[in-house]
């Protein structure tokens, strides 16, 4: 916990996590980020000890598009464990996974109120990961993968860039401009002219840096700011 606290570096923490990783019977860690922008194109991060040569298979396969794990973790925060039927729809890239050693793993999700995504991956080569396992590590990696992105988030170069923070009122205006008023009836319904709420939006869109009304609300969205 000291160690994972007090890293300087995205590195250090990495080193910390791996040994971490050691002491709850896994040969490989990874972990990686997503920011929630652009939304095209999100920036990520990417940090593991899997062999030179199975990450430049995995980059050169570009087998983050069809890894099953990330597709879970990208739309539940509930721990995975390898298993055939995960890998059912890309029997090619867990062949390929197996025989790079990478048969056993476990895998769960976090994110911050900020939308950005992590995951942790904790994998070995042997040693079915039993119920009896998992019974008695469960917590220590549930929690390892929260003080990861903590961690991660803090240090990687990449995270999320800070904006002037949005009045309520910006907010407000927001939220029913999501929900696909005009500035006419966001001005009705906050009993405030459509002039005054189109002073608000403006507003937002400048400390956003978006250049329209439909780009400011999903990146505002996306931020976990409304």
């Amino acid at each position: 916990m000291q160690g994972l606290l007090t890293a300087a570096t995205e590195d250090e923490l990495f080193d910390v996590l791996a040994a971490a990783a050691y002491d709850l019977g896994f040969e490989y860690c990874a972990y990686g980020l997503r920011m929630p922008l652009p939304v095209s194109n999100p920036k990520m991060y990417m940090k593991n000890n899997y062999s030179r040569h199975w990450q430049d298979r995995y980059a050169r396969q570009n087998y983050l598009r069809i890894d099953p794990t990330v597709a879970h973790g990208m739309q539940s925060v509930l721990p995975l464990v390898w298993t055939d039927k995960v890998f059912g729809q890309c029997p090619e890239f867990w062949e390929d996974a197996r025989g790079h050693g990478l048969r056993v793993g476990w895998a769960q999700s976090s994110y911050d109120a900020r939308g950005v995504g992590g995951l942790l991956t904790l994998a070995r080569s042997h040693d079915i990961l039993g119920e009896t396992e998992l019974r008695e590590h469960s917590l220590k990696m549930s929690w390892l993968v929260q003080v990861a992105h903590e961690g991660m988030t803090r240090l990687v170069s990449i995270a999320a860039p800070s904006h002037p923070p949005l009045t309520p009122r910006e907010i407000e205006v927001l939220r029913w401009t999501a929900d696909g008023k005009t500035s006419g009836e966001v001005g009705q319904i906050m009993h405030i002219s459509e002039r005054t709420v189109n002073f608000h939006v403006n507003n937002a869109l400048e400390k956003l840096g978006a250049v329209n009304k439909t780009a400011g609300v999903i990146k505002a969205a996306m931020l976990r700011l409304l």
